[in-house]
């Protein structure tokens, strides 16, 4: 194994020991299974690993990949969900809208524009400026889109207790 590897292995694993664990829970958390949660956060690292060299914050950088690995899953789900639905139909099966109505879904609602920020933000605890320097977009436009998703959320979730 060449220096420059071991140095980088070394600096992932550094790395990871500060935060594999957080970074596991969250996206236990997000998609509801916890041995999900630590396959997604291992492949973050397993990217980061291939990828370190061109990383400048590690820690937003593996919370949107994991972050982007989550919205994949959540994806999939989707499509497995209305595949499904198309088979198989429950008669008189429609419950009520506070009992199948959750925050996670109407997260999943939104468009990814406002998707990504609001997971960074909320699930993530990234600070602002760390969320705008990963999408790319500046302070004004990142609060703006957090306050286009809340209201939209808002909108959803008015009445459900």
């Amino acid at each position: 194994m060449r220096g420059a590897d071991r140095d980088a292995e070394r600096v992932v694993r550094d790395i990871y020991d500060a935060h594999y664990g957080a970074l596991a829970g969250w996206a236990a958390r997000l998609v509801g299974d916890r041995e999900l949660g630590h396959d997604l956060a291992t492949e973050a690292f397993v990217r980061l690993l291939r990828d370190h060299s061109s990383v400048q914050d590690p820690h937003a950088w593996l919370y949107t990949v994991t972050a982007n690995l989550v919205r994949d899953h959540w994806r999939k789900r989707g499509r497995e969900s209305s595949a499904y639905g198309r088979v198989v139909v429950a008669p008189g099966s429609d419950p009520d809208p506070a009992t199948r109505l959750t925050v996670r879904e109407v997260v999943l609602a939104l468009p990814d524009r406002l998707r990504l920020p609001v997971i960074l933000r909320y699930y993530a605890d990234l600070p602002l400026t760390a969320v705008a320097a990963r999408l790319g977009k500046s302070e004004g436009a990142v609060k703006r889109d957090l306050f286009d998703a809340r209201r939209r959320m808002a909108a959803q979730l008015e009445g459900v207790r």
